[in-house]
């Protein structure tokens, strides 16, 4: 990351391929930008400052599609992580290594999240600096999908059926778009890492455990400080394009 001059307002995402990814039910290709490209447009058209974290673009596409706004930095995937959680490792690591440069961040899905408005030049956002800023759905905590989901949690983590009695009725929160600044997320991600280290490192099941572990964490730690919804993310899964929301999210 020597030589890469970074704005101190940042979107980060990342990309990893060549590993079966379970929500997809398909391996993704490993050099295909379009599957990044509408991120990456969004990204431009706000002259915001991206950076996509891969592991099998090719230097080629990287040249291709590089520019002021959109930069490339490759990793190494441990496959001993689900991609979906892998990336927190990646995010704690580039924070610590680049704190000193950088005041704002989000985290994004990259495949289906755009960038509709600069985050980083609304009110709600300045006006709430100690604040976590994410997605949500219209489903509450207690639904089908994050019972299975949460399967392998349940079993480590020693408090978790707690969470889930005392939060049922809230809003499940969605890890697809995560921001505020950086005395926030930084030591956010850093707890998120740990509790995928510490409890989700062995997981067999066919559910990642990234949605269980961070509406944990949020409801658990940051219950008082997160703000989600609209304007943050526009309603999940209805593609609709709000011009008053920062974020579409499917």
């Amino acid at each position: 990351m020597s030589e890469l001059k970074l704005a101190s307002d940042l979107i980060l995402a990342s990309h990893i391929t060549g590993v079966y990814d379970v929500n997809r039910n398909t391996i993704l290709a490993n050099d295909d930008f379009e599957i990044v490209s509408e991120w990456a447009k969004s990204i431009e058209a706000l002259d915001l400052n991206g950076i996509i974290f891969h592991n099998n673009f090719s230097e080629e596409t990287c040249n291709t599609h590089k520019s002021k706004n959109i930069h490339f930095v490759k990793v190494d995937y441990d496959k001993k992580y689900n991609p979906n959680v892998f990336r927190y490792c990646i995010y704690d690591a580039f924070l610590q290594q680049n704190a000193q440069h950088i005041k704002n961040v989000f985290f994004t899905d990259v495949s289906d999240v755009m960038t509709l408005r600069n985050p980083f030049l609304e009110k709600l956002f300045l006006e709430h600096p100690e604040a976590l800023f994410c997605g949500d759905e219209t489903e509450t905590l207690d639904n089908a999908w994050m019972q299975q989901h949460g399967q392998h949690l349940r079993n480590t983590i020693p408090n978790y059926g707690d969470f889930e009695a005392k939060f049922k009725d809230c809003t499940l929160l969605n890890c697809g778009i995560i921001g505020g600044s950086l005395a926030t997320m930084q030591p956010f991600i850093k707890k998120l890492w740990a509790i995928h280290k510490t409890y989700n490192s062995d997981n067999k099941t066919l559910y990642t455990g990234d949605m269980g572990a961070f509406n944990y964490l949020v409801r658990t730690q940051y219950s008082g400080r997160v703000i989600h919804g609209n304007p943050v993310n526009t309603i999940f899964k209805k593609y609709e394009i709000n011009s008053s929301c920062w974020f579409k999210h499917k």
